[in-house]
């Protein structure tokens, strides 16, 4: 996934929010309406999010070091494991705080017109950056549904900047249905109600960006097609008859580790198997630009240790399927 798509995303939601939040504050400051407050503060947690995504890719680009050999790659996905941070005890946490207070003290809203013009503008705004964050991620997307996409994507940015974009747009519902009741009824309850509702909702979106993004923190490998791409530029059937075991591992979004045992004819020179190596690792790179640290040791294959069952992964340090002499 490149990460420019990303960035766009991020830079609309950014400015969408900074301009919603003005306007939300504004409307509490005349109207004294929870959601408001609540949705304002939202929205300024959200803008916190994208700047936090915007400084983890930009962190992420450092050069490796003697310390950090692999390099900064992972960045992008610690930043994106404090947006769920921030979403979860700014947004979230403040929101069911500010909802229990206005149900326990309701006050009716006044000055109706600002959070109802408020929310309108909003939800207009909110759709744009939506739409933007859908039209990148649809260019990286594929096949796969959106569930899918959430859960497989190694960029962090365009599912946390969608899943951010679905919640305000649900909360910003949510909050003009507790004001529009309110504002019927004449009982602030709903609109406690609705901030309450809000806070839920962040929290559970929270919940699975915090999911999603530890597992990409803990390593993972490289996707099935990938995988599927890599065992067929490493065997030519001459050279490399077979892989004996392989591992992948993302260092970053768009940097991949290979660490493969390979088979060798038994009759090969030192020089024939370092150019063997070579050339796999050549392979492997025109087919899966991102595999860009690749570790290979060649090994012998024996049939004679396969029809025995002999298998490397149970062995000391050993790993993966196969059988070595």
């Amino acid at each position: 996934m490149s990460a420019s798509g990303g960035t766009k995303a991020i830079v609309a939601a950014l400015a969408a929010n900074l301009a919603i939040a003005v306007a939300k504050f504004v409307a509490f400051l005349f109207s004294g309406s929870s959601s408001m407050l609540a949705e304002s503060v939202h929205s300024v947690a959200d803008s916190g999010n994208q700047g936090l995504l915007l400084l983890g890719g930009k962190k992420a680009k450092r050069e490796a070091t003697p310390q950090h050999p692999f390099g900064y790659g992972r960045e992008r996905y610690i930043y994106a494991f404090l947006v769920s941070i921030v979403l979860f005890s700014v947004g979230g946490m403040f929101a069911i705080y500010e909802g229990y207070e206005k149900i326990k003290h309701p006050h009716a809203i006044e000055a109706w017109y600002w959070p109802v013009g408020v929310l309108v503008f909003a939800i207009i705004a909110e759709s744009f950056s939506f739409r933007t964050a859908i039209k990148e991620s649809n260019q990286v997307r594929g096949n796969l549904s959106w569930n899918q996409f959430i859960r497989r994507a190694k960029a962090p940015e365009l599912p946390v900047v969608l899943l951010e974009d679905l919640g305000a747009l649900v909360g910003l519902l949510l909050a003009l249905v507790g004001v529009s009741v309110s504002l019927a009824t004449g009982d602030g309850v709903w609109d406690g109600i609705g901030t309450l509702c809000i806070g839920v909702l962040l929290i559970l979106i929270a919940i699975v960006l915090a999911a999603e993004t530890k597992s990409l923190l803990l390593g993972e490998a490289a996707g099935t097609e990938d995988v599927e791409k890599i065992k067929a530029a490493l065997v030519d059937g001459d050279t490399v008859p077979r892989i004996i075991h392989m591992r992948t591992l993302h260092l970053g979004p768009e940097e991949l580790l290979v660490a493969a045992k390979i088979a060798v004819r038994q009759d090969e020179t030192a020089a024939q198997v370092a150019e063997a190596i070579n050339a796999a690792e050549e392979r492997v790179r025109a087919a899966v630009p991102i595999a860009r640290v690749i570790y290979l040791e060649p090994d012998i294959y024996s049939e004679a240790a396969a029809a025995r069952g002999e298998n490397p992964a149970k062995k000391p340090g050993g790993s993966g399927t196969g059988t070595a002499h």
